[in-house]
Order: structure tokens, then C-alpha cells, then sequence
């Protein structure tokens, strides 16, 4: 293992470079998972992501830890959904890698009525957007519909999503990879999982190989950070807002 350290500069503190060989990076441990670009709208909050040495150093796997769950925390993330959605409207829940470019998708949904973006089916309470990034949490990134069935079916939100992304990828759509961008679908009633196991079996036999979506209860959703919000829609990292009008079939970028 080679160490060459940088000259301190009157901005940064000087910084260890590790160049590892192969032999060397072997016997690390596991990194945490790709993160999406923290190129993000100018918030507070993002100014934050961007200001923190730690996080960058997190991001390899040589920061703080995050904050570990116990029983009580796990009780409380494993939990239902509780939230209502309005009146005559329902609730559907699904990941499909970076929500950014999923909840774009369901924008553009005659029918749907709200999305949001957040995280769910992991066994810490209220987590943020670096918690899931550790990998250590078991949630997903998901997308939360509201939607009026007499003006859009279930089944309907059902074929976005297959056609959204890659089923038959195990944690990992293109280049974003760890458990976060599993595929998954989260039901809310009896109908909603049964609408959804049969979906599975119909599109499993157009493909020649196994999808590995998990079909499980909604659990309790957390709202992810605001600036993740209609990400795209907002403008995305260069700006550049993408239509969310109804019945839009642009091509999504997924990063902006």
C-alpha cells in the first residue's frame, strides 16, 4: 500500500490518498453502496451535504457510522403506513431504483393525484437520506402514490412500473447499486397484493429471466428530505426542469 499526502492548503486540510493494489482492496471491508450525485437544488440542506468533509469521507466508508437501530426503533419502522390519503383517493407504494426518475414517471400518470418520495421497509426510525446511503438500514428509496381509482386503475400504476426499470437486477438499476434500489412493490390492501402477485406472473413470462421483485405489506413511510421532491420536474442537477404534464412521454433523464 502506497500513502501520498496532498500539501495543506489555506481551504483544505491536507488529506491521505490511498493508493491500494489489488491484493490490498481484497482485505477491505465493504464498501458502502453507489450514491446518487449530491448535485442537488440550493437548499440549506443540500449547502450541508456539500460543506461536510465527513460526508465524503462516509461515502468511503472511513466516516462516522450512522445511527444504529434498536428494537424499539425497528418496532416503530417496521409498522404500517398510517397515513390517509384524501378522501375517495388511494395509496400505492413502489421502488424501482432512483426515486428521482420513478416518481417522474408517476407525475406524468392521468390519475394520479400526489407523489412523494421517501423511505420505507427498514428497521430505523426516521431515518435520512445518509442513513440509507450506508446500506445499514434495509430501507428502499420508494414512491408513494396518491391516486383516484375511477380515473386510473391499480393495474395501471402496475405497467409503469415494469416498464419503468429493470425487475430481474438484485439491488442494483444501472449504475446505482445497494439494497436501496431493490425492486419491490408495497401493498395496502388484499386487492392491491393480489393485482400485484398476478402482474408479476404475467410479465415474468415475457422475460427469460427471473424477476427478483419483493411483493410485501406497505410499511410506515418517512418523507424523504425536500430537495428531493419532484427533483426532476424542479430542474434536476443542471436545471433543467423535465415536463410533468399528464400523458407526457418524454424520455426521462434520471439525474437531470
Amino acid at each position: 500500500m502506497l500513502i501520498r499526502t496532498l500539501p495543506a492548503s489555506p481551504a483544505t486540510l491536507a488529506v491521505p490518498l490511498l493508493l491500494l493494489s489489488s491484493a490490498a482492496t481484497a482485505s477491505l471491508p465493504h464498501l458502502p453502496a453507489r450514491r446518487k450525485p449530491l448535485s442537488f437544488p440550493s437548499t440549506a440542506r443540500s449547502a450541508s451535504l456539500h460543506a461536510s468533509p465527513m460526508n465524503w469521507l462516509s461515502k468511503l466508508g472511513l466516516g462516522a457510522a450512522t445511527r444504529a437501530a434498536d428494537a424499539a426503533s425497528a418496532a416503530v419502522a417496521q409498522g404500517p403506513d398510517d397515513d390517509v390519503p384524501a378522501p375517495g383517493q388511494q395509496f400505492a407504494q413502489f421502488g424501482a431504483g432512483c426515486f428521482w426518475g420513478v416518481e417522474l414517471a408517476y407525475q406524468r400518470v392521468p390519475g394520479v393525484t400526489k407523489t412523494e418520495v421517501g423511505y420505507s421497509q427498514g428497521v430505523l426510525d426516521k431515518p435520512t437520506y445518509n442513513d440509507v446511503c450506508s446500506g445499514t438500514t434495509g430501507h428502499n428509496e420508494v414512491v408513494r402514490v396518491q391516486f383516484d381509482p375511477k380515473e386510473c386503475s391499480y393495474e395501471t400504476l402496475l405497467d409503469v412500473f415494469w416498464e419503468r426499470h429493470d425487475p430481474t437486477t438484485l439491488n442494483r438499476q444501472g449504475g446505482d447499486v445497494g439494497t436501496q434500489y431493490r425492486s419491490g412493490i408495497y401493498y395496502y390492501t388484499p386487492e392491491q397484493e393480489k393485482a400485484a402477485r398476478e402482474s408479476l406472473e404475467r410479465h415474468q413470462a415475457k422475460l427469460n429471466r427471473k424477476i427478483v421483485t419483493e411483493i410485501l405489506p406497505a410499511k410506515k413511510f418517512y418523507r424523504a428530505e425536500e430537495y428531493h421532491q419532484q427533483y426532476l420536474a424542479k430542474g434536476g442537477r443542471f436545471g433543467f426542469g423535465q415536463s410533468a404534464e399528464k400523458g407526457c412521454n418524454d424520455p426521462i433523464r434520471c439525474y437531470g
